[in-house]
């Protein structure tokens, strides 16, 4: 991206400056936040404040902006919230009539698909913003401009007349509003005998009722009536196939490969293995965002255990995450005819598509979990928390001010977390080492520790972890490597290169070394057998063996 390259332009590799070109994008997401909730989300500028606060020291995304990895992720978030700022600004929100808002700047829909794919070359799951804008569009900015039968029948046909002049264009009524969702109707009969239902009632009443006002035969029919949305939507959709053909033709028109340690479930065999892992990982992010206690660079090899029975467990996390799920889109479905709780379809959005493109959904992803991608997903889940906070101190009136002293503390123990986290990262000793502790049944971070000991000279520890890394997953082509190139043992260190080999016969580190190893021990045999004379069988096989090596 153009920042990493400016980093290395004015300040050339030193870490401290790309640190702070993270540091300062993560303020820039932050403000954004704010403006975007603010703008589309809250009714009260108090609330977008809160989130963007609780979003600027949630713990989760210290792998992003510490990590020069994470800039990508970072970057992403911000041209996700512009693209989708863009795309707001370019639908007439003052439209009311009876066809969908209007496109009022085909300029701001420009941009929007400009950063869009900005932000999808920046990171993958960019691509996504284009998803939340139609949906968006569709449930809150093109609901919000129509005039719905409750609201027709609500008001009077003298009050309906009652239009100045000034409010009216080309036939088209404006009521200047500062919200997209501000209801100025009163509730028709309908709407108050519904208000008693439960939330499923509700639900299936305001999708019967929507369709029915679609389907009905009132002078006009739904393609008329949604024609500047559809127009809309063709637009974005068919950009969105170029695009990511032109990504797919970047890439050679192929998936990148992974091997079995980045990503295990993704490589049994059995369908029922593959489904329950991939269902309890999505459980397992949302425990991440909800409480992030347990934080690694590294959820790889050994990390979460795969899950091969429907009686394990960890399913009942994944039947909660279904229930909450589906209890939060009744809730939104229920009150969108209402135009109330954009705060639930804003935050279900921005929680649910940022993360499609790390579900293992349509492809195969190269990692367990990885923290830096709940960046942009967490942007939702504060939304969601901040509004559920505002509903529980509502109901809770006479506690009001335990809850939000109860989130003063959060806030302060997230602070904690994060400045705890960022010390983590300070260099690979304690980033290495802070994964064995934390994760002490994952293979690759003890690799990982005993490659940085290696280094070190520290030659003992780092045996012990690279055996304790082949205890963990004796299919450790890498580990068996370089504990080869430690061992003094010939033979020993040969067996080690041999086993690596078996594992992966293009390992081009373990053929190497092994070649090598070959070639000292025959020199070394040959000026021993010169000196008396003969030749040895085992040189003359070590020889055929170091040939045939060297030509698979």
């Amino acid at each position: 991206p153009l920042p990493s390259w400016l980093n290395i332009l004015l300040a050339g590799m030193n870490p401290f400056y790309f640190h702070a070109v993270n540091v300062i994008l993560h303020c820039l997401v932050t403000l954004v936040l704010m403006y975007t909730c603010d703008k589309a989300v809250f009714k009260d500028c108090r609330l977008a404040f809160v989130t963007a606060l609780f979003f600027a020291v949630h713990p989760i995304h210290t792998e992003a902006v510490t990590g020069i990895v994470g800039r990508a992720d970072v970057l992403a978030c911000l041209l996700f919230l512009l693209a989708f700022l863009s795309y707001n600004r370019s639908v007439d929100q003052l439209y009311v009539g009876e066809h969908f808002p209007p496109t009022a700047s085909p300029f701001f829909l420009l941009l929007s698909l400009f950063l869009g794919t900005c932000a999808m070359l920046v990171k993958e799951t960019g691509v996504t913003v284009f998803g939340v804008c139609l949906v968006y569009d569709f449930f809150s900015l093109s609901c919000n401009g129509l005039k719905l039968p409750a609201q027709q029948s609500a008001a009077s046909p003298s009050a309906s007349l009652q239009v100045p002049p000034a409010g009216r264009e080309n036939g088209k009524h404006r009521f200047a509003h500062r919200g997209t969702w501000s209801s100025c109707h009163a509730a028709s009969p309908e709407e108050q005998r519904s208000s008693g239902l439960s939330v499923p009632s509700k639900a299936m009443w305001a999708i019967r009722r929507y369709c029915c006002y679609l389907t009905a035969n009132n002078n006009q029919n739904f393609l008329y009536t949604a024609r500047p949305f559809l127009k809309r939507a063709v637009l974005v959709i068919s950009y969105v196939i170029l695009v990511l053909y032109f990504r797919l033709w970047i890439m050679g028109g192929s998936m990148p490969m992974f091997s079995e340690q980045d990503n295990p479930a993704s490589f049994s065999p059995y369908f029922l293995t593959r489904f329950l892992t991939y269902s309890y990982l999505l459980a397992f992010n949302a425990w991440l965002l909800l409480a992030p206690i347990t934080l690694c660079y590294d959820w790889q090899v050994g990390s979460i255990p795969l899950i091969e029975s429907i009686w394990d467990a960890r399913n009942l996390a994944t039947v909660f995450l279904v229930l909450v799920m589906t209890l939060l889109s009744l809730h939104c479905i229920a009150a969108f005819k209402k135009l109330e709780h954009k705060e639930v379809l804003v935050g279900l959005l921005f929680l649910v598509f940022p993360f499609i493109p790390a579900s293992n959904l349509f492809f195969r992803v190269g990692f367990v979990v990885a923290e830096r991608v709940l960046y942009m997903p967490s942007m939702g889940y504060c939304i969601l928390f901040v509004h559920g906070l505002r509903k529980l101190s509502t109901w809770l009136n006479k506690w009001r001010i335990t809850v939000l002293t109860l989130f003063a503390l959060l806030l302060l123990l997230f602070s904690w977390k994060t400045m705890k986290q960022n010390e983590i990262w300070l260099s690979r000793e304690s980033l290495f080492s802070s994964g064995v502790k934390t994760l002490p049944h994952n293979a690759k971070v003890h690799y990982n520790y005993a490659n940085f000991l290696k280094d070190q000279g520290r030659n003992v520890e780092a045996i012990y972890h690279y055996k304790t890394a082949l205890k963990l997953y004796p299919r450790h082509a890498s580990a068996l490597n370089n504990l080869g190139t430690l061992t003094k043992d010939v033979v020993e260190a040969k067996e080690y290169y041999r086993r690596a080999l078996q594992l992966n016969p293009q390992h081009n580190r373990a053929l190497f070394n092994l070649g090598n190893l070959l070639k000292n021990w025959i020199c070394c045999t040959s000026k021993a057998q010169r000196r008396r004379g003969k030749v040895s069988w085992n040189c003359c096989l070590f020889c055929l063996q170091y040939v045939i090596f060297f030509l698979m």
